[in-house]
């Protein structure tokens, strides 16, 4: 407990930013759905026919993996908090539109009669009887539709939106339980808090005579004084965000503001460990050796995702690796020379998308498959063509993406005719569990993996050399090459920089000894000498 305590005030500044950052998604995409919801609810009341196909979209947008509707989102909008803010906006709908819709076409007849007979006109029934009437049905949809988001929002880490989702999948790729939980935490106070403060809303706003339990003047009393207390709190947890914050922001600004700053660059990065601390090694570099602002875009997803941002102009630069352009991108058979696979996706980026590859930064992190000492001890195994003799009697468990790449395991199957007992796809940082648990026999990993050392995994080899080279290389759009030429020289100290070694002791550090990225990153160019 202790541990965790000193972890999170170590890392409060982060963790109070992605928090405000998280209120303030969850906030509005809630506050747009009930907004759109709660008229849509009414309109559908007078307009049954309506009723069937707006409810009926609602449940089925309820219904498609969130995962996938970003997927939708991001070649329209782009990467951050709006694909994010969309995504939750349209999950919040459908209890909103449904509760909205359900506590007025259930108000008892007698009572809209009686209005009706009283003189009062459809506008004046709806807003003095069959809304307040309704209201707690209504606050109770909203009140679903926040919890909800809440939880949702943590997806939009995936996209560079930030929130505590950034915390909770990064500690999952890092193994690092603090992280998740540090993350996770959070998220759960602060979805009990929605809870407890939408209620404390409703009871002040639907009118006593027909609030839902209520018991008398004393009760009352209490829920206000409740209210207020809630209130105090949500503003306590903003006040000590907003000074960690703003006192994070003029520490950096005090560094930054050294020299003067012109022009802005965004730098993106894939979401797993390697990918962050190549992210941080350009960021760090280039706002040391020009006058320009960078935004850091990290923690983007997979290849498709931070691919796209930097087709669209989202991003500007980030580090690629020549086989997954070869195999990924650009559709093409494995090239098994470096220098052939790296000409052949440079000039393709040139020509097709505007985008320069820079040389190679040093090491080749191809894909491997890695399994237990003891399952190689058990079937002799050193080799790919041995491990495909046993195939049948070994589960793979393997991240998402490899699974359905030409490039791992479709064609790896068909190259050393492999035909494993069960696939089992698993997140990446999650498959060394699934290992160390015995789970899976054997996982995909990438031949710089620094959790390869801490689980003391072996790595078999490639004897038909079936993976391509993957050699990461700064890839940045030809219009801002051209606009901020400072950043050739920059980006050129990084050829050839980093070995293999070296890659693996960082993801290490990282991984298994918790050091944050950036300053592992740091380290590393102070110790080449990059560093004033």
């Amino acid at each position: 407990m202790m541990n965790f305590f000193n972890y999170f005030m170590d890392k409060s500044g982060e963790i109070s930013t992605l928090l405000l950052q998280h209120i303030w998604l969850t906030l509005l995409a809630v506050v747009i759905a009930a907004l759109v919801g709660i008229p849509l609810g009414i309109l559908i009341t007078k307009y049954k026919k309506a009723s069937t196909f707006v409810l009926g979209f609602a449940n089925v947008i309820q219904a498609v993996p969130s995962l996938a509707i970003l997927g939708f989102l991001i070649p329209l909008m782009g990467i951050g908090s709006k694909p994010a803010i969309v995504m939750v906006f349209l999950y919040s709908l459908l209890p909103i539109i449904k509760n909205t819709y359900t506590g007025l076409v259930n108000i008892n007849q007698d009572m809209l009669e009686a209005a009706r007979a009283m003189g009062m006109t459809k506008s004046q029934i709806l807003a003095k009887v069959q809304i307040p009437l309704a209201l707690p049905i209504i606050m109770a949809g909203v009140r679903i539709a926040a919890v909800t988001a809440v939880g949702l929002m943590t997806i939009a880490a995936f996209i560079g939106a930030g929130g505590l989702g950034y915390l909770v999948y990064t500690g999952i790729q890092n193994t690092n339980d603090f992280m998740v939980i540090a993350g996770a935490l959070p998220a759960c106070i602060l979805a009990l808090l929605m809870d407890y403060l939408i209620g404390m809303i409703e009871q002040s706003v639907v009118p006593k005579g027909i609030k839902i339990s209520s018991h008398g003047a004393k009760k009352e009393s209490v829920k206000k004084i409740r209210f207020k207390n809630s209130i105090a709190v949500i503003l306590a947890i903003l006040v000590v965000s907003t000074s960690v914050i703003s006192s994070n922001r003029y520490k950096n600004a005090t560094a930054d503001n050294t020299k003067t700053r012109s022009g802005s660059i965004s730098i993106g990065s894939k979401n797993y460990t390697e990918q962050l601390i190549l992210g941080n090694i350009l960021s760090i570099l280039i706002k040391q050796d020009t006058n320009l602002n960078v935004e850091e875009n990290f923690n983007l997803g997979g290849t498709g995702v931070v691919f796209d941002a930097l087709n669209t102009g989202d991003v500007d630069l980030y580090a690629e690796y020549t086989g997954t352009a070869l195999i990924s991108v650009m559709k093409r058979e494995t090239i098994t020379d470096p220098d052939e696979a790296y000409n052949v996706v440079k000039d393709y980026y040139d020509t097709e998308y505007g985008i320069n590859w820079f040389a190679p930064l040093g090491f080749n992190n191809t894909y491997t498959l890695a399994i237990r000492q003891d399952t190689a001890d058990e079937y002799n195994l050193e080799t790919y063509s041995d491990l495909a003799g046993v195939s049948d009697k070994l589960t793979m468990g393997c991240t998402l993406e490899f699974t359905d790449r030409d490039d791992g395991l479709l064609g790896l199957e068909k190259a050393y005719n492999m035909d494993f007992k069960a696939v089992k796809p698993i997140d990446g940082g999650l498959r060394y569990t699934a290992m160390e648990s015995k789970s899976s026999d054997i996982m995909d990993a990438f031949s710089t993996d620094g959790l390869l050392l801490k689980y003391k995994l072996k790595v078999l080899e490639d004897d038909k050399n079936f993976f391509p080279p993957y050699y990461p290389c700064p890839v940045i759009r030809n219009d801002t090459l051209k606009k901020y030429p400072e950043l050739q020289g920059v980006l050129e100290k990084l050829d050839g920089l980093i070995s293999n070694e070296e890659m693996m002791q960082m993801n290490y550090n990282v991984d298994e000894l918790h050091m944050d990225h950036k300053e592992v990153a740091t380290k590393f160019l102070e110790s080449k000498g990059l560093l004033d």
